[in-house]
């Protein structure tokens, strides 16, 4: 049992998922384009340059949205595992657009004229399909270029885009600053891509949850134990093989990476020592807050005067994750409004303590992930 509709169909028989139409007319039409990308790939080895010498269109793309833990991104796990061509590749989309940057710098470099082609051809290099998690976007930088750079990857590179998000292409950078100069990016998705709509009545994410607590304290085992259950029960990851969890490394911007120990599924695991015990800024945990819809902390200590650098540290670090709906697991040593009784700073970090108490409410867990 390989194919995608099969998986997600024992999926549901198995009690994992509850039956939703539009999911199912999502596994069907990704199933759809797995068999049209393969058939493709079939017919010659040398498909994806005779494919962009003759100028053929690609088979047509998928944007999926719909609110938080509507399946999206397990379906995106389901299309991309079982995808049997090398010329794929899956990026979190903010991910993406840091690395885009960078190629534009380095093409701006050569004063060699437009950098948008010859970016488009470097990303599109041995890709016949690109998968991206939460297409979001939230400044006009990345607008301004996106219109022109997805018009290169799917016309002139002939590459099949498939994104997840949690907004309906028309409310993309919704009241952003010059958002006349992103409408054709619209335009594109809505002709390029067939849109399909998840927002059926399960937040599996929620779900999953059960109405498990997120703030776990004292520290101990009962609490590493607490964080390891939310894990399992957001991830699929079994708590007893926890020692095996995937790492991953994600761009802070500055050419600089963050490794993260444990990642999967959006899901990342820090220590608080790693996040704020050493000298980071406002954009390590953007970046944080970018890539991933939810995030464990564990050994969050008590601070006091001599940790006045850590606790200015946490506090970016919770303005980060809150301001991008990011869910927030975590295993302290005590309760928010305890954890910086006296320092400097102690005025302002109310304000997180704050935060950190509405971030357990349900109403803040059934937010989308960067939504406004």
């Amino acid at each position: 049992m390989t194919g995608l509709v099969a998986r997600y169909e024992a999926m549901v028989a198995a009690g994992e998922l509850r039956p939703d139409r539009e999911q199912e007319a999502a596994a069907e039409r990704l199933e759809k384009l797995q068999r049209q990308l393969e058939a493709a790939q079939a017919q010659t080895s040398g498909f994806l340059a005779k494919l962009r010498k003759k100028k053929v269109a690609p088979p047509r793309g998928i944007y999926m949205w719909g609110g938080v833990g509507r399946g999206k991104s397990m379906l995106m796990d389901l299309f991309h595992d079982s995808l049997k061509i090398a010329e794929k590749r899956r990026v979190h989309f903010h991910a993406f657009m840091i690395e885009v940057h960078a190629l534009l710098r380095e093409e701006r470099r050569k004063e060699l004229g437009d950098p948008i082609p010859p970016v488009a051809a470097a990303i599109a290099r041995d890709v016949r399909c690109l998968a991206f998690d939460e297409m979001v976007v939230n400044n006009s930088a990345d607008a301004m270029i996106m219109s022109r750079l997805f018009t290169a990857l799917i016309v002139d590179q002939h590459v099949t885009i498939v994104t997840t998000s949690n907004r309906a292409p028309s409310q993309l950078y919704k009241d952003g600053l010059n958002r006349e100069h992103f409408l054709p990016f619209i335009a594109l998705i809505e002709s390029s891509l067939d849109v399909l709509t998840l927002n059926g009545p399960v937040d599996y994410r929620l779900h999953r949850l059960g109405g498990m607590a997120t703030w776990h304290w004292p520290l101990g085992e009962p609490a590493t134990a607490q964080t390891r259950e939310a894990f399992f029960r957001l991830t699929d990851y079994a708590p007893e093989d926890a020692d095996h969890v995937p790492s991953t490394e994600i761009a802070v911007g500055g050419g600089r990476k963050l490794f993260v120990p444990k990642s999967l599924k959006g899901v990342g695991v820090f220590s608080f020592k790693r996040l704020c015990g050493e000298p980071r800024g406002a954009a390590d945990y953007l970046a944080i807050a970018h890539a991933f819809h939810t995030v464990v902390i564990v050994g969050i200590p008590r601070m006091g005067p001599d940790n006045r650098n850590e606790a200015a540290r946490f506090v970016t670090l919770i303005d980060a994750l809150y301001e991008n709906k990011v869910k927030l697991i975590a295993a302290a040593d005590a309760l928010p409004e305890q954890l910086y009784s006296a320092g400097d700073g102690r005025f302002e970090f109310e304000r997180t303590v704050s935060r950190l108490n509405e971030m357990q409410s349900a109403e803040y867990l059934a937010l989308g992930h960067g939504e406004d």
